[in-house]
């Protein structure tokens, strides 16, 4: 069986990048084969085709951090033909062959059964990107976050974690404010439930005061550097900020008197390898209460193989808002 797929290789001190018509002799060792339907692109996808990305352990890979399809063969038992399952996370996409392809082998111990209440595509629109939101929210809940505590702020909220973040919240009853960088997406992010809206440099300034005025009841926060430490200076007492990303920055410059003053809790978020008993509690609700309200229609554009490059060079700039599905069968 032949199948298309994006392969990243090395060439010379950089990389390749190309669709290639591939066999089944070329799928990796794994338990469940998989005929993909949807994958969807991430931040870390845009490093995996980047030459300067280093999230790829070995070549030639296939990238794709997600993929949502149906099984076509399985030598595990809690998976059968025509099932419907997700893949997100583990190896996948940077040391095991992704879903930058319309088929795929992975082992058992990674795949989930489609969540109730979802599609494939849906699960796609979400991904990696609706998951960490997803776990972003509950860390906070879990940290004592009611709606009447006080405005929620989402840091770079018209990307994939913060566009689905913005939405959960104020699905749950939330007041929530985003930050952009995009001075045209205002509107998208009001549509999606922010009724707050600051600029970049108002989160990320510089500032000589350990703390600031206690202004946020907890954050959502994909941005990191800078941001992260206004967030820390600004967060009211006992707030919580769920910090998921990196994309301004990987120094936090802090003092330890918010957290020993004002008891802030910085709460680690990781999608990759999160314990699947978690994992599929909060798909389950991503189902459910923290599905976003028009998620196909608001959030997700489509492309096809094509159209990955140009999507993950432009994510990597800042220009993508919302999440991008990867169409790869139906």
């Amino acid at each position: 069986m032949g199948y298309r797929a994006i392969v990243v290789d090395k060439q010379g001190d950089g990389i390749a990048v190309a669709t290639r018509e591939l066999s089944e002799a070329d799928l990796p060792a794994g338990e469940v084969t998989i005929k993909v339907e949807w994958s969807s692109i991430n931040y870390k996808d845009g490093l995996a085709l980047s030459p300067t990305g280093r999230v790829i352990r070995s070549y030639p890979m296939v990238p794709g951090v997600d993929l949502a399809g149906t099984v076509l063969e399985s030598a595990d038992g809690r998976f059968a033909k025509g099932d419907k399952v997700v893949v997100t996370g583990y190896d996948v996409g940077v040391a095991h062959p992704g879903g930058f392809a319309e088929l795929a082998r992975i082992p058992a111990d990674w795949v989930m059964p489609l969540p109730a209440g979802l599609t494939t595509k849906e699960a796609m629109a979400l991904g990696t990107a609706g998951f960490t939101a997803a776990l972003s929210v509950e860390a906070l809940e879990h940290n004592g976050l009611r709606p009447d505590q006080g405005t929620v702020l989402v840091t770079g909220s018209t990307g994939g974690v913060g566009s689905t973040a913005v939405n959960m919240l104020a699905q749950l009853g939330y007041t929530v404010a985003g930050s952009t960088g995009k001075a045209s997406e205002h509107d998208f992010l009001r549509a999606i439930g922010a009724t707050e809206i600051l600029t970049r440099e108002e989160v990320s300034a510089e500032s000589n005061r350990p703390m600031e005025g206690e202004r946020w009841a907890a954050a959502v926060d994909p941005v990191g550097g800078a941001t992260t430490a206004y967030l820390i200076r600004s967060v009211k007492y006992g707030g919580g900020i769920a910090l998921s990303g990196l994309t301004g920055g990987t120094a936090v410059p802090t003092t330890v008197f918010p957290f020993i003053l004002r008891g802030v809790n910085l709460l680690g978020i990781d999608s990759v390898f999160c314990p699947l008993p978690k994992r599929q509690r909060v798909w389950a609700r991503m189902g459910k209460d923290l599905k976003p309200k028009g998620l196909i229609e608001s959030i997700a554009v489509e492309t096809d193989l094509d159209g990955v490059a140009t999507v993950c060079a432009e994510i990597l700039q800042g220009k993508v808002k919302g999440r991008t599905l990867v169409r790869l069968g139906s």
